[in-house]
């Protein structure tokens, strides 16, 4: 695979690929082994995933490696959006299902219900099972504000002391949806959505955090180069110790 650039912001790593399915391909080698590593030394581990376009190569490459024992991974997402119905395609939960829980079998599933009615209670079940199932890895992308899950820049907070928390969503967010093709107009675009919060998506072991295409080139830039906090909040990865950014040429215009 070519590798086009590598280098350090702080304590993240990122790397450069010539070309998106390239980068995907090496995103999920890389998780691959870290998957091995973790169940060389334990029965089962949890992992966190991210629903976007920006995931399509790498969940694609990692669904084909036949080397990953599954059965033995407790699977999580990120965010989903409130009010969607439950069989809704836009859904988190229904992108994920497509692009990897029916592909693969994990020994479990855990998505948060886009349909619940109470946003607190789900907040409350949802958080009980993440500490149920302390993550070992997550696998993220970045959104065009900067936003990690739906950590938007007006929400987001490092110092958060809640594990998943009802949040609205900024413009650039909901327009980002509509530019990736997922909904029609930015009217269709739900308002409210959960989120795993900042440290939730902290705390794991490794982080593996896939962002392809020019639309991300500014907030790659800024991820890397601008100062550490909320204005930004894929910053914060700068301070992980494990984190590994995987960017395409499009997505790493800036820093090339």
């Amino acid at each position: 695979m070519s590798l086009i650039k590598t280098g350090k912001s702080d304590k993240l790593t990122y790397k450069v690929y010539a070309s998106r399915a390239e980068m995907g391909r090496a995103a999920a080698t890389e998780a691959a082994e870290a998957i091995k590593s973790l169940l060389a030394k334990k029965d089962e581990i949890n992992m966190i995933f991210a629903a976007a376009p920006s995931q399509n190569e790498f969940l694609a490459a990692l669904t084909e490696d036949k080397s990953i024992d599954f059965t033995r991974i407790n699977a999580f997402h990120m965010d989903e959006y409130i009010g969607l119905p439950s069989d809704a395609p836009q859904g988190f939960g229904n992108f994920l299902r497509r692009t990897l829980f029916d592909k693969v079998p994990f020994k479990s599933v855990n998505t948060i219900d886009s349909s619940a009615t109470d946003a607190a209670l789900e907040c409350e079940r949802y958080s009980a099972l993440l500490k149920k199932h302390p993550c070992d890895i997550v696998c993220m992308g970045i959104g065009e504000n900067g936003h990690i899950a739906f950590n938007d820049p007006h929400v987001a907070d490092f110092n958060d002391t809640e594990t998943v928390k009802a949040v609205s969503l900024d413009e650039v967010c909901r327009m980002q949806q509509v530019n990736d093709g997922c909904f029609d107009k930015l009217d269709d675009v739900p308002k409210y959505a959960l989120t795993l919060t900042v440290p939730t998506l902290l705390a794991p072991e490794y982080i593996f955090c896939m962002v392809p295409a020019k639309t991300k080139a500014n907030a790659v830039k800024e991820t890397l180069t601008g100062p550490v906090g909320v204005s930004c909040p894929a910053t914060a990865l700068r301070r992980h110790e494990n984190a590994v950014l995987y960017t395409d040429t499009d997505s790493a215009a800036r820093i090339l």
